[in-house]
């Protein structure tokens, strides 16, 4: 199981992703539960967001600390899914 690649920074911008380690909120959530297979492709997707935020390609904007409404939302959204 890949480790997850949290820093400790959960700082959402306006796309509700972390500008810590560049997940989406719906990535964060269960990441223990996910597969080792739908891990390693949020790996590869926060690999390339990381790489465009440090070439200037995005610009994160003000961040808000995660919410317990978002982290539920989130949840309840993946157990949709």
């Amino acid at each position: 199981m890949p480790e997850s690649p949290c820093v400790a920074c959960c700082r959402l911008n306006s796309e509700k992703m972390c500008v810590g380690c560049y997940r989406h909120i719906t990535e964060i959530v269960d990441w223990n539960k996910r597969s080792e297979a739908e891990n390693y492709a949020i790996l590869q997707k926060l690999a390339k967001r990381k790489l465009q935020a440090e070439q200037g390609g995005s610009d994160t904007g003000p961040t808000t600390a995660i919410t317990q409404a978002e982290w539920q939302a989130a949840k309840a959204a993946a157990r949709l899914a």
